[in-house]
């Protein structure tokens, strides 16, 4: 290979080719700006303030006071296959992440060969070299070399591909927050109804052992006569009516014990023995949170991913428009090259090179238009998801607030409902023993008490859950921070 001089006048255009690339400190496209979104001071449905201690939101579920709930939603979060997925899938953004900033480094390449030779006499050297004397075919050639490139990012269009690869890295991160509220709010959901269908079946048992004794009761009066045939078919049929009421229930349990089994990662049965004994619906902490609806645009991880995909979007608008412009680029090598082994390290087996080039897509027939037309496009397309995002979040937070106002004041009209069922049910059974009213109707008090009751255990599981979707939907469940600093 033939040494290239690196002269003077050459070093002069290099340097200030790199002094010009370190002065230029913008880059072209727009510069990011956070949307402006008109949201209200405060959310239009208050949340409710319950009896029970308000708790934090980072670690809601310890407000429930359940330390079963406690180690479901900790174990979900620890073993939970989509939240493993979501922290795999930020691996690879963060690797994305960190190439794209290598791409504005200098990069060093080494490179060495040992060639064994024939030359051939056929070919156009060898056609010349049969007539020299002493024509030596047979050739060994030792080459070592170090080559480094450089493109200098004059007009920023590697800085943007690396902004917005960095932004793509922090919306994984977000979302993987994301996914770990999510799955730590449907564990709680899973446990909740777990306890609901239990409650549920204790009371629908209760309504069958009524019933049954009813019938019995009835076979008896109608074997004496006493009592019309009717009234033991009508008793029948809605002891069969319980007793259909309570597979769907028994059903329901399976399902949510397997969903809460896969939420924590295992197989479907894995945790039942520890879940399957009756227990409580625990009531939910308090709501009185100080939060507003801008606060979700920090706190809410989805509405931080949806916010960071814009910024990535923004970004790739000025890689496209770095493309109207040239690229410049510093390339050098240093090596040797020896026919003889002996000489691999000598002088003259130096050889050097050093070259500066730029490339410019002078016309392209509309190509670059097309591209940054495309990524304003995809920018466009980022801003609406960004702005939906805030709108829904607002959404849920006021249907969790409205829901858990809802339940819980169906809760105390129930109570207040079952307290005068106790009364009608104690004074029909005082009535029946004064002979007064006949036993069927102080059964069909205790049906009504029982109907009540499976409507409370409905009403209390539902607030509970409301409780777990207020926390959710105000992003609870993850220490919020602002991610201001990249994750790379």
């Amino acid at each position: 290979m033939t040494a290239f001089k690196f002269t003077p006048s050459l070093w002069r255009a290099a340097s200030a080719t790199v002094l010009a690339a370190a002065l230029a400190g913008c880059a072209v496209g727009p510069t990011y700006r956070r949307p402006e979104m008109a949201l209200t001071p405060a959310f239009h449905t208050a949340p409710p303030a319950a009896s029970t201690a308000t708790t934090s939101l980072d670690a809601w579920w310890t407000g429930f006071g359940d330390p079963e709930l406690t180690a479901v939603v900790q174990r979900a979060g620890a073993q939970n296959l989509d939240l493993a997925e979501a922290r795999a899938r930020l691996l690879q953004s963060r690797a994305a992440a960190k190439a794209a900033g290598a791409a504005l480094l200098p990069t060093l390449d080494g490179a060495g060969a040992v060639a064994d030779g024939r030359q051939s006499l056929n070919s156009p050297l060898g056609e010349i070299g049969r007539h020299v004397p002493n024509f030596p075919r047979d050739y060994d050639d030792y080459t070592l070399s170090a080559t480094a490139s450089w493109e200098i990012d004059l007009f920023g269009g590697l800085r943007r591909q690396h902004e917005a690869a960095r932004a793509d890295a922090r919306a994984d991160q977000a979302q993987a927050e994301a996914v770990k509220v999510a799955v730590q709010a449907d564990a709680a959901d899973a446990y909740l109804q777990i306890r609901a269908y239990q409650a549920r079946l204790a009371v629908a048992r209760q309504q069958e052992t009524v019933q049954r004794d009813l019938v019995a009761l009835l076979k008896r009066l109608s074997g004496e006569g006493v009592s019309p045939e009717r009234e033991l078919h009508q008793a029948q049929a809605a002891l069969e009516g319980v007793a259909a009421s309570i597979p769907p229930l028994i059903a329901g349990e399976e399902a949510q014990l397997n969903r809460l089994d896969v939420l924590m990662g295992a197989q479907p049965g894995t945790y039942r023995a520890e879940l399957i004994a009756e227990a409580p619906v625990p009531a939910p902490p308090a709501l009185t949170v100080q939060s507003a609806p801008a606060d979700l645009l920090r706190r809410r991880p989805d509405v931080i991913a949806a916010e960071q995909r814009l910024i990535a979007a923004n970004a790739r608008i000025g890689a496209a428009i770095s493309d109207y412009y040239p690229k410049v680029s510093l390339s050098a090598l240093l090596g040797v090259d020896s026919l003889d082994s002996s000489h691999v390290f000598s002088g003259d087996a130096l050889q050097r090179q050093a070259a500066a080039g730029f490339r410019w897509r002078l016309f392209d027939f509309g190509r670059i238009d097309a591209e940054v037309a495309a990524a304003k496009g995809r920018d466009a397309e980022a801003l609406a998801a960004y702005r939906l995002s805030v709108l829904k979040a607002a959404e849920e937070v006021e249907n969790a607030f409205s829901d858990v106002a809802q339940d819980e004041a169906r809760a105390s009209a129930l109570d207040r409902q079952i307290h005068e069922l106790t009364a009608a049910r104690r004074q029909a059974e005082q009535a029946y023993e004064g002979g007064v009213i006949s036993l069927i109707e102080v059964r069909d008090a205790d049906r009504e008490l029982l109907n009540a009751s499976d409507q409370l255990a409905q009403a209390r599981a539902g607030a509970a859950r409301a409780a777990v979707a207020s926390f959710r939907a105000l992003g609870g469940g993850w220490g919020a921070a602002p991610l201001t600093a990249s994750p790379i």
